[in-house]
């Protein structure tokens, strides 16, 4: 299997001035947060939240900044996130794509709507009581 990519659109809620930034993002469902490049977070003047702790593929553990709200967009479902400020390209994990109720298709190598909420996305909620 190849690597799969979503063409997403990323704002900063805050200063909707901004122009967005378009990516062409790394779908990786191993991953649980959105990622982005230090440009895209300075040129969306992100505010630095924090720092998170973070553990690379290779066993490393490294800090890194933790900025947001994020707007993303992928066609007509948005979400608002933190994101991770690492790594030279936009990657795109599990919590943003499970909130725009988003799936992989690793055969044709693409993310689309779930095909069971086609018109909005869907939410599991349990309640209490």
């Amino acid at each position: 299997m190849g690597h799969v990519f979503a063409p997403i659109t990323l704002s900063n809620p805050r200063r909707p001035e901004l122009e967005t930034v378009s990516s062409r993002a790394l779908v990786d469902t191993g991953a649980l947060l959105l990622c982005i490049p230090d440009h895209v977070a300075v040129q969306l003047q992100l505010d630095r939240e924090s720092k998170r702790e973070v553990t690379m593929a290779d066993g490393r553990s490294a800090e890194v900044p933790y900025v947001g709200p994020v707007k993303v967009q992928f066609g007509t479902r948005h979400c608002y996130v933190g994101a991770l400020v690492l790594g030279d390209e936009v990657l795109l994990g599990a919590v943003p794509m499970e909130d725009m109720d988003l799936v992989v298709n690793p055969a044709r190598r693409e993310v689309t709507p779930d095909p069971a909420s086609p018109n909005l996305p869907h939410a599991r909620v349990k309640a209490s009581g």
